[in-house]
């Protein structure tokens, strides 16, 4: 694996010893990246040292992507949410994210794209889908899968994230509907089949195309929006700092039609003390007109890909003072 590090994105480079997320702070710890630096969960911390989401007992439930640790003895985290490509990937260690989450009571959510994280990799939108839609990619699928069947933890696996955004790096969001459709069928198929245990997340962006991309009821059990709030955007898109709220109604509007349990499978903010404390604590809070919004997953690291306006790649990071855990590396 060391010999490959040099041709894998910064994402990769965490997958070395262990999948993403919560589960990489068993990384995190053995490269000597020290405690975590975050202060307990609760309303008026100093939100420019933490800004973890502020829980509540009524309120949505809270899981993480967290490589660095800051959400490891969060009380109540409930689901550690995982990222894998599904070509040029390390599935050994993925017993230990499991035993991670299991310690401490926690779901696990495992986002498969279907691609691989090397620099190099040059497959183009209709080579991947004739691939998938003729079954030649149902081995890379199915090995990910016969890791996940062990898993003790429950699992929720979420399948090529996104394809409604048809400016993002994704390219399988460059397929037309159908053909997004049939390949998420095939995919669901194979997942009821080797993990039937597991459940099936469909997770559009939450733009206004996403109907087209539904594949059916019998083929989802959850519904996961991307909801990021950054000031700097805001001001210069909307002309005004958006709430939480105003952030997810589009997405949620658009899905909670379908009947399916909804939730922010990927959550992030930041801007100013008075922005990112209004939003740290809104997020987790339940609201009447979100009655199917069931749980928020923070993404807690820095954006993989650069933002429009030229606002770069914002830092989502809930402790932002500790060093980065590995370069910044460009990704396919």
């Amino acid at each position: 694996m060391r010999e490959r590090l040099q041709n894998l994105s910064r994402r990769t480079l965490l997958q070395g010893s262990l999948a993403a997320g919560g589960a990489a702070a068993i990384v995190t710890a053995g490269v000597g990246a020290g405690p975590a630096l975050a202060q307990a969960t609760g309303a008026g911390r100093d939100v420019t040292r933490d800004k973890r989401p502020v829980t509540y007992p009524d309120g949505l439930k809270l899981g993480a992507y967290d490589p660095y640790g800051d959400f490891k003895d969060e009380a109540g985290l409930a689901t550690e949410h995982l990222f894998l490509p599904w070509e040029d990937v390390e599935l050994g260690a993925l017993a230990a994210a499991d035993s991670y989450a299991l310690q401490r009571g926690r779901n696990v959510l495992v986002t498969i794209e279907p691609w691989s994280w090397a620099k190099d990799f040059n497959t183009s939108p209709a080579q991947l889908r004739n691939a998938i839609l003729s079954g030649q990619r149902d081995d890379n699928m199915r090995a990910i899968l016969n890791v996940l069947a062990k898993f003790k933890s429950p699992v929720t696996i979420r399948w090529a994230q996104e394809m409604d955004n048809r400016f993002s790096r994704f390219i399988w969001a460059a397929w037309a509907g159908p053909d997004y459709v049939k390949a998420f069928q095939r995919m669901a198929g194979l997942i009821r089949t080797v993990t039937p245990k597991a459940q099936i997340m469909w997770s559009p962006r939450g733009e206004r195309t996403l109907g087209g991309y539904y594949p059916g009821s019998k083929y989802v059990d959850v519904i996961g929006l991307t909801v990021f709030g950054l000031e700097k955007f805001d001001m210069l898109e909307y002309g005004h700092a958006r709430s939480f709220a105003e952030s997810v109604n589009q997405g949620y509007s658009l899905t909670a039609g379908y009947g399916k349990p909804v939730w922010v499978a990927e959550l992030g903010y930041d801007g100013s003390p008075a922005y990112v404390s209004k939003w740290a604590q809104e997020v987790a809070q339940k609201r009447p007109e979100f009655p199917q919004l069931k749980e928020v997953v923070y993404f807690n690291d820095r954006e993989v890909w650069p933002w429009p306006r030229n606002l770069g790649r914002p830092d989502w990071r809930v402790v932002a003072e500790r060093p980065f855990l590995y370069p910044l590396r460009e990704r396919p």
